[in-house]
């Protein structure tokens, strides 16, 4: 839907109309990723509030000066965190953080930073990836195990770190316990351990424990904290949880081109969500989406887990090609018919019931389709 509307645009001479084209429908609202939201009009207000007058460029500013302060109360008195602008650019400069030019990190096979960040780790960072199977995209310690030699051998890449995402790409949670197991193994044999918590938020809401037991507390040694998934418009931050780590983050979030000179407005960002609830706030409220989801789509195949705001269903071709005339969504794992339904800050209850309805019809129909052919 295209409407047109017109503006002010001020200027040192007065104000002049200018005109101004909305090239979306506004209401629309999908299933394909939560970072296809918008922005939670508390973050569009702190951004407007934050844009008067000039602020010290690069991280100088007041903003950024308070949101240690905030990142502290959340994960410790030793974090210390550097905003970047994207969830790859945060892993990437976190990855390298804990690691040496010759190094190699053990992740799952389904992991964001093997998957979907283009090689990055690999091209930019030098760093080489060693993918492991898992169940349901949770990483183990007999899983990590099975890496972790030849940390002699100069013939092969040196496992240094471990990471894992919280929540996982498959949309399941790990528990504090299960983390407390995978560092203290880690730490055992000599590796650190990173965070990919592009959705951290959904599993502490999930599990109804605070940011800090997801990660300080149990051993972790660097995270990639998102933000743009839960509600800002753009922005992650590294936090340094273990001080032995924080040795040069702020150039290599330099020479990774992830300073932003108006870092102030991401910095407002992340205090908006995190000064108050929130984060927990749109956490809950999109895993309660995808759980009234879940809920809905009794009876029709679920490939992992909903502990998240997402929900992975297994559908027949005819249904999928019907749906996606509908909404926004992808297709997952094409060969066993999995498409991955996502949730956000701002899905509503009328939108699960579209979905439900919608698919509910499409089986029906596929099912009678199938019945007749059979005649």
């Amino acid at each position: 839907m295209l409407s047109i509307a017109s503006s002010t645009f001020a200027t040192g001479a007065g104000a002049r109309m200018i005109g101004r084209v909305t090239l979306h429908d506004t209401a629309e609202r999908g299933f394909a990723s939560d970072n296809y939201s918008g922005i939670h009009p508390e973050i569009l207000a702190a951004i407007v509030e934050a844009n008067g007058g000039h602020q010290v460029s690069y991280g100088g500013d007041v903003y950024t000066e308070r949101l240690d302060e905030v990142f502290r109360d959340h994960f410790g008195a030793q974090a210390r965190a550097y905003p970047v602008l994207n969830g790859t650019g945060a892993n990437v400069v976190a990855l390298q953080a804990v690691t040496d030019r010759w190094a190699s990190v053990i992740c799952a096979e389904t992991a964001h930073v093997h998957v979907d960040e283009g090689g990055a780790p690999e091209k930019m960072a030098g760093i080489k990836l060693l993918p492991v199977p898992t169940e349901h995209g949770k990483l183990t310690v007999e899983a990590i195990r099975s890496q972790v030699w030849g940390l002699d051998d100069q013939h092969r890449a040196q496992p240094q770190a471990v990471s894992f995402a919280q929540s996982t790409e498959l949309g399941t949670v790990y528990t504090p316990e299960e983390i407390a197991r995978i560092t203290g193994f880690a730490h055992e044999q000599g590796l650190k351990v990173h965070v990919d918590g592009s959705r951290l938020a959904n599993a502490a809401a999930h599990l109804g424990v605070s940011l800090r037991e997801l990660t300080t507390d149990v051993g972790v040694d660097v995270l990639s904290f998102g933000g743009t998934k839960n509600g800002m418009l753009l922005g992650e931050a590294v936090v340094v949880l273990n001080p032995e780590l924080d040795r040069g983050l702020d150039r290599l979030r330099k020479t990774s081109m992830q300073l932003a000179s108006k870092l102030r407005f991401v910095s407002a960002q992340f205090l908006a969500l995190l000064e108050g609830d929130l984060w927990l706030r749109n956490a809950s409220h999109s895993n309660a989406m995808a759980a009234v989801l879940r809920e809905g789509l009794e009876g029709v195949p679920i490939s992992h887990p909903v502990q998240a705001n997402a929900v992975f269903v297994e559908l027949p071709a005819t249904v999928r090609a019907e749906l996606h005339e509908q909404f926004h969504f992808y297709d997952w794992d094409v060969a066993r018919g999995q498409v991955r339904w996502m949730a956000s800050f701002d899905t509503t209850p009328d939108d699960i019931q579209r979905l439900v309805k919608a698919t509910r019809a499409a089986l029906a129909t596929s099912s009678a389709s199938s019945a007749s052919s059979a005649e």
